[in-house]
């Protein structure tokens, strides 16, 4: 999972504490990857390959463990693959390759896994964890999540800048849900009422991914409403 491209498209400027945790986050994995990604280079692995065992790998993760319960185990395995999104980054920055392909594979890809993480807890929910409040939750999670990507893409296609920056936006909701599930899976080494952390990254996920949802929207409306009057006077002399 992640970008078979030098660079992903970036977005709108995001807020400062989070442009500078980002940077410094992204410098020092890149300093841990580019052996890494030089070796697979020179092993003539395609940054595509990268990016679809990383995908498959997040997925295999989420919909093997999470069902059964494992939590901390399905983490372990899901945070270990979603690191591909950092090293096929880091070799197609070193093969100077940029694609429009690269962008469409590693979004369209980057959909499956999030859907895979939340569909995974649903399934425990649904079955063993017998809780259809939170297994409806966390296909809220995997809905809205879906259906927030969307509405910034669709604003980008129509020509708006969507400049917006979002309560709970992916990272995010990885980070929160990733990190939660993970320590509730402590009960495996005995940690007592630990499992409730889960409960708590659904309502966190579901709630800020909600907030987000209307915060594009309205972003967008305003932003289309600005448009249309910029363009209507162009249009009437036209006419």
């Amino acid at each position: 999972m992640g970008p078979p491209v030098a660079e992903r498209p970036r977005g709108p400027p995001r807020a400062v504490g989070k442009t500078m945790l980002n940077k410094y986050a992204r410098a020092f994995f890149t300093r841990v990857f580019t052996p890494l990604a030089a070796l697979l280079i020179r092993l003539r692995v395609s940054p595509d390959v990268v990016t679809l065992v990383g995908t498959g790998g997040v997925m295999a993760g989420a919909l093997v463990f999470y069902p059964r319960g494992e939590f901390f185990w399905g983490t372990v395995v899901i945070t270990l693959f979603v690191f591909s999104d950092l090293i096929d980054g880091n070799m197609a920055r070193q093969l100077g390759r940029s694609s429009r392909w690269g962008a469409f594979l590693d979004s369209t890809l980057d959909r499956l896994a999030d859907s895979a993480i939340f569909a995974g807890l649903a399934l425990w929910y649904a079955g063993r964890g017998d809780d259809l409040l939170l297994c409806g939750l966390a296909m809220f999670c995997l809905a809205s999540g879906q259906v927030v990507s969307y509405t910034k893409a669709r604003g980008e296609s129509i020509g708006l800048p969507v400049r917006v920056n979002g309560l709970v936006e992916r990272s995010e909701r990885l980070v929160i849900t990733l990190v939660l599930t993970g320590l509730s899976g402590f009960t495996i080494f005995g940690v007592p009422h630990i499992q409730v952390l889960l409960p708590i990254a659904l309502w966190v996920v579901a709630v800020g991914s909600l907030v987000t949802l209307v915060q594009r929207v309205v972003t967008i409306r305003r932003e289309a409403a600005e448009a249309d009057d910029a363009e209507a006077p162009r249009l009437e002399a036209a006419a």
